[in-house]
């Protein structure tokens, strides 16, 4: 189906706050002395470091240094708080378990007893302060993956900053009962709510790859150009870490394939698996799309696709189903940016 982008919920999350429901999301608690020492021998970043109130982006990989799945980890003081994509949840947990044998590390599914909702925008600090009861400046000043527990109708709401959606913003994590009055104190204090096209457009103008489609049990993260966001080069060992220093180290961080951007010349936005292929006398597959959509921001269609190292350069010239298409830098829409932690 081709991507039906609105044109009000776009201008919410560009120009106002956008509110956006991810019951796709899976939650897993970590909890017990040994919590942060045991996942920082796991993941690729430094859990170790995050202070309570801080996260981090991060990969979790197997040995071969393939992604099991990518993923957020916050310190919100008593537990660590992953999140990550609802369909590998189990899996994750199963493999997280394997790996405790002393340490004090206990393990807990909050995916169906938690609910997490996203609101975007320039003016999401004072939509989410307002619904919460917090202060505008307070959220404002959070630097990306900061994190804060905070009192909502009688429990508690952990407010995570965030910018996965293509724009700054907050996760609103919250008891799945909290669900439906947050999303009513949200709506109250001015966001407007979009549907999963508009996300999607906003996550791919921004360049951002998701796992299930632009990553898989395939991928190494080097290939997906997350390595910069998702893996600290200065801590001590984790699982995948040897194939990680080798490419990057032997290989100079080549890879055989890359994620890139597309932007098409006309026609809809091609879908998911179409083949790319060279403009050249040899007309040959040269990778396939991994996402598109219809962009608001450049009045074309544009494509996130793995592509052969050769045919990676900015302004390329490629076919995808006979529409010309030309390689474009990431992202395709430059956006406002957050502070490290």
């Amino acid at each position: 189906m081709v991507p039906r982008v609105s044109a009000e919920g776009y201008r919410a999350a560009r120009e106002g706050a956008a509110l956006f429901d991810r019951p796709g999301r899976g939650r897993i608690v970590v909890s017990g002395a040994d919590r942060a020492t045991y996942l920082n021998g796991l993941l690729t970043n430094d859990i170790a470091a995050l202070a309570a109130g801080a996260g981090c982006y991060a990969a979790y990989l197997t040995p071969q240094g393939r992604m099991i799945t990518d993923l957020f980890v916050y310190n919100v003081g008593d537990v660590l708080l992953l999140s990550m994509d609802g369909s590998v949840t189990a899996t994750v947990l199963g493999k997280l378990d394997q790996f405790i044998f002393s340490e004090d590390v206990q393990l807990g599914d909050v995916s169906s007893a938690f609910a997490q909702t996203s609101v975007v925008g320039p003016d999401a600090p004072r939509v989410v302060a307002a619904a919460v009861g917090a202060l505008s400046e307070t959220l404002s000043a959070m630097p990306l993956h900061a994190c804060v527990r905070l009192p909502f109708h009688g429990e508690s709401v952990v407010i995570t900053r965030t910018a996965d959606l293509g724009e700054p913003g907050f996760d609103l994590y919250m008891p799945s009962e909290q669900a439906v009055a947050a999303d009513a104190a949200l709506r109250s204090a001015g966001a407007v709510a979009i549907d999963h096209d508009t996300a999607e457009a906003l996550r791919i103008e921004a360049g951002v790859p998701v796992f299930r489609k632009d990553m898989d049990e395939e991928t190494i993260p080097l290939e997906a150009g997350i390595e910069s966001r998702a893996i600290s080069f200065s801590k001590g060992c984790y699982v995948g870490q040897e194939v990680i220093i080798r490419v990057l180290h032997r290989g100079h961080g080549r890879v055989a394939r890359k994620l890139a951007g597309l932007v098409m010349a006309g026609g809809d936005p091609p879908p998911a698996g179409s083949m790319v292929v060279s403009s050249d006398d040899s007309a040959k597959d040269v990778g396939a799309v991994t996402s598109s959509t219809n962009s608001p921001a450049l009045g074309q269609a544009i494509a996130l696709a793995y592509l052969h190292r050769d045919y990676l350069a900015p302004g390329t010239a490629l076919t995808i189903a006979g529409i010309d298409a030309v390689v474009t830098a990431l992202p395709f829409v430059e956006r406002q940016a957050l502070k490290p932690a």
